[in-house]
């Protein structure tokens, strides 16, 4: 078995590569070794503020014998073609949600994987933080007796407002029921396990929006996907749940994933986030009690992390691409649903990860 930190390369150095690359670079068990954009000037800006000693194009990148674990942080359509071009080389892969654009090409890539011997993990891995985590224990351990239903939502007016480039989120493969429907609907997932049906219905407000924010501001751009997205989740335990996701709304309000069993309901922390404590209200109580969550709270790169150790050490990672085609394939019923006005099956299927210790240490030295 090999051992040393898991060599890594980060592939797509825009707005999101600094929350991974600040926790990369600190994490003991990993080296990141290379920095790739298709703006090598950029890749290069990177790789200085973060100490990385390589930088330069994604062929370079992924050809690098050091980098074993390529980190895919491109737009959503380069997802599936650079972790193809990574795997069909011999690394192992981990992708920003979504982990294709359909899942068809989803399954091909997780196909791929195993004919090469090589692990595929993804995005939103704010399910192995501190306060989903916690949730998940007390869950399993009978906190609220046995779960039944579940209430998620997030509303906005939507991210042109603010984003100094917003027209690929509203681009097919994005939208909000693509954009921050992982993280609702992969939270879901762990606490429930794999859906089996949805019915959904989708609108969109404007079928074009104006840049608000940056040097673009006041530029406007086609809107391709529903902008609203409301559904119904049936999971193959029992459990049911009630699915909003929108771009269309003046009141913002999000982070919103209540989960209701025989004995009490949870709400639980931002599933967009780490951390956060977990509160707790019986029927007969007259306000809430909060229990605090206790374990990992590093960020964005904990899911990099559990791979890189999964590499080293065997197993499968917690935030695996099965675990991504499922809600990929949710989302994809979702849409089928509301452009159909009929239940959808979901047809894929996972197996539930194991909870991480409270004790779950990333800055420990591991492998």
């Amino acid at each position: 078995m090999t051992r040393g930190p898991v060599g890594v390369a980060v592939v797509g150095c825009g707005n999101i590569s600094d929350a991974y690359l600040s926790n990369l670079t600190a994490f003991p068990d990993l080296s990141v070794v290379f920095c790739a954009d298709l703006d090598i000037e950029r890749a290069k800006a990177q790789a200085a503020e973060y100490g990385v000693p390589g930088a330069g194009t994604v062929a370079q990148a992924i050809a690098d014998p050091e980098v074993e674990l390529v980190v895919n942080l491109t737009n959503p359509a380069a997802h599936a073609p650079i972790a193809t071009e990574a795997i069909t080389a011999g690394k192992h892969v981990w992708i920003e949600k979504p982990l294709a654009l359909d899942t068809e090409a989803g399954r091909n890539l997780l196909d791929a994987a195993d004919a090469a011997g090589v692990l595929v993990g993804c995005a939103p891995d704010t399910v192995l933080g501190a306060g989903l985590q916690t949730t998940r224990r007390l869950i399993e351990a009978g906190a609220i007796g046995t779960p039944l239903t579940a209430l998620a939502l997030l509303q906005d007016p939507g991210p042109d407002r603010w984003h100094p480039d917003p027209a690929f989120l509203f681009q097919r493969g994005a939208g909000p029921l693509y954009d921050m429907g992982p993280y609702y609907l992969t939270a879901l997932a762990t606490l429930f396990g794999p859906a089996e049906s949805v019915a959904a219905l989708g609108r969109r407000s404007h079928d074009r929006r104006v840049i608000g924010a940056g040097p673009l501001a006041g530029g406007s751009f086609d809107v391709e996907v529903p902008t609203h997205v409301a559904a119904l989740i049936n999971y193959a335990g029992g459990q049911a749940a009630t699915l909003v996701m929108s771009f269309d709304s003046p009141l913002r309000r999000g982070g919103f994933v209540e989960i209701t069993g025989t004995e009490a309901t949870f709400a639980t922390p931002d599933p967009n986030c780490f951390d956060g404590d977990v509160r707790v209200r019986t029927a007969d109580a007259d306000d809430w009690a909060v229990i605090p969550a206790t374990g990992a709270d590093q960020g964005r790169g904990l899911g990099v992390l559990d791979l890189a150790r999964a590499i080293r050490i065997g197993g499968r990672p917690r935030a695996s691409g099965e675990l991504a085609l499922h809600v990929l394939d949710v989302m994809e019923a979702i849409t089928a649903s509301a452009d159909t006005g009929s239940f959808m099956p979901v047809r894929t299927t996972f197996a539930a990860p194991d909870v991480l210790a409270a004790e779950w240490d990333p800055l420990a030295r591991t492998v």
